[in-house]
């Protein structure tokens, strides 16, 4: 397929994607048929749809970018120009178009792009940058600064609504969830409350406050994902690319601003410090192994004080310490500490609005399908409980493929990433501390906490009936940790299609004749498609653990 195709490999497994037969000798080099593109395509599209992401902000309000009340003078800042809604639509089309070439580019030539911390630096600015503009694709961020001006107020964001203070500056500009409660965790509220205090009547400030928390968070995620691949250069090119670089991700999370950005930085930065073998700690110095274990398990805690659903990585270290109860139980407990102290500061009844969540179906998930035929057969409302129950049946199917497949060993090992491998020298020699850095990675079928993580996060995206293209942030930093290059197509492939689907991801504002990208695009178009991907992703995972096991030792 067009994901794998031209991609040189190293090792002593034949390693098989969609699409994809490679063959790995001892001697340990050769090539798939096709020859990669060149990194100047990967750099010239990326950067081109980054710039274009960049642009749609800097214009100012638009069918794209809700207008922020405030003076003029406070941040975020753009032209003010109010552009054509058709113009920024187009623009927005174009760069996720372009950053899914660009990135699809970049992922088959990794060996020959520029060494990953200039990658890092550039992801890192335009991160920067972006946070000094007004956020753009959705108007979610209306939602959070309401949160945190009810809150700086006195009033509690998980019981009073938006529309019980319509006349409030920042309160009443809120404008799709104008009756909807807070859905978000303690951890959030506080943010969006810290925003709600130093902001105050200004929404543009109140917004740019939290603009420069999410852009730390994404900062910090980069930076974490950068420290742990450093003992290969080649993994470090491509987390750069599939984070920090990866001009979907950057459109969805840094120019979108969600929340989920804060989230996914502390389950990674859990997976980033966990206990495991002696001296695998891949912060040096960090501390001892038990005072990583608390440290993973807090830093589990806040990601799911942040947002519940990222709590699917805490099954990544319960897997992994499954041998060591004693630190299962200091990282279990600390965990479960940290969330019961945020939710009993905020209220049980915080979580209430999670569970109305939960039984929600978005436009775009093959489950609005399942839905239309469980109204026309059976009418209205009666659709709720089979549908929970099948997405719950379909999770725990793709996670049991998806481990098996993994179990199988279909990784390939850290340097297989388009790099030939070389001889050790005094300069390309491993030394003990990247070695210890990541003993699980050396063997392609170990189950570690990072790929037993990725496993559950990417079923749960394939199998829930409710979810958001900024949703797949998660799937992509875990991505990032490991070296699975046949999934890097599925999540390429699922988020270039949500993020068309969801152009822009805001009612208010729309310019006329363009209903169909709703009506059509949105309902039909990508379900359908989503539809045709989870099949073959569930085929190729059950292809690829079936043929391991049939494989003679």
């Amino acid at each position: 397929m067009w994901w794998n195709s031209g991609v040189e490999w190293a090792g002593t497994e034949t390693v098989r994607g969609p699409g994809l037969l490679a063959r790995l000798t001892v001697a340990g080099r050769s090539t798939v048929s096709g020859s990669p593109p060149s990194p100047i395509l990967a750099i010239a599209a990326s950067g081109l749809s980054i710039l274009i992401t960049i642009t749609i902000g800097l214009l100012g309000p638009s069918a794209m970018v809700p207008a922020l009340r405030g003076p003029a003078w406070q941040p975020p800042y753009s032209l003010g120009l109010r552009p054509d809604g058709h113009l920024v639509i187009g623009l927005a089309a174009a760069a996720v178009i372009l950053g899914t070439l660009g990135l699809v580019a970049g992922l088959r030539s990794l060996r020959r792009l520029p060494d990953a911390r200039w990658l890092v630096l550039a992801g890192c600015l335009a991160a920067a940058v972006l946070a000094f503009l007004p956020p753009s694709g959705s108007s979610d961020h209306l939602n959070y600064a309401a949160y945190g001006r009810l809150a700086a107020l006195g009033h509690d964001p998980y019981v009073t609504v938006p529309a019980d203070l319509p006349d409030d500056p920042v309160v009443g500009a809120v404008q799709e969830w104008r009756k909807v409660p807070s859905v978000y965790g303690p951890v959030a509220t506080a943010v969006q409350t810290l925003a709600g205090e130093i902001g105050g009547d200004s929404l543009r400030l109140t917004v740019f406050v939290m603009a420069l928390a999410n852009a730390a968070a994404f900062v910090a995620t980069a930076l974490l994902l950068h420290r742990f691949t450093r003992h290969d250069p080649v993994r470090q090119r491509r987390a750069a690319l599939l984070w920090t670089l990866n001009p979907l991700v950057v459109y969805q999370l840094a120019a979108g601003m969600h929340l989920d950005t804060l989230a996914i930085a502390f389950v990674v930065a859990a997976l980033v410090v966990r206990p495991g073998r002696p001296g695998s700690g891949v912060l040096a110095g960090w501390g001892s192994a038990w005072g990583s274990a608390w440290g993973s398990g807090v830093l589990l805690g806040l990601g799911i004080a942040v947002k519940v659903t990222v709590g699917l990585v805490a099954l990544g270290p319960a897997w992994e310490l499954r041998g060591a109860p004693r630190k299962l139980a200091l990282v279990a407990g600390s965990a479960t500490l940290t969330v019961l102290v945020a939710y009993w500061l905020a209220g049980p009844h915080a979580l209430n609005q999670v569970l109305n969540a939960s039984k929600s179906v978005s436009l775009a998930t093959p489950w609005k399908l399942v839905k239309e035929a469980a109204q026309l057969l059976a009418g209205p409302g009666s659709y709720h409980a089979w549908i929970q129950v099948g997405s719950l049946l379909l999770l725990a199917t793709l996670a049991f493929l998806l481990l098996r497949a993994l179990r199988a060993g279909t990784l390939g090992a850290p340097t297989t990433l388009d790099s030939a491998p070389t001889a050790p020298t005094a300069r390309t020699a491993p030394t003990a501390a990247a070695v210890d850095a990541q003993p699980a990675l050396d063997d392609p079928t170990a189950l570690d906490a990072p790929r037993v993580a990725l496993a559950f996060a990417v079923a749960w995206l394939f199998a829930t009936p409710y979810a958001l293209p900024w949703y797949d942030g998660l799937a992509f930093a875990l991505l990032a940790l490991v070296p699975w290059p046949a999934l890097d197509g599925f999540m390429v492939a699922r988020l270039a299609a949500l993020s068309l689907a969801y152009l822009p991801a805001r009612q208010y504002d729309q310019p006329s004749g363009m209903e169909w990208l709703v009506s059509v695009v949105r309902s039909q178009v990508v379900p359908w498609f989503l539809l045709a991907l989870t099949i073959g992703l569930a085929w190729w995972a059950a292809r690829a653990g079936a043929r391991a096991r049939r494989r003679p030792a």
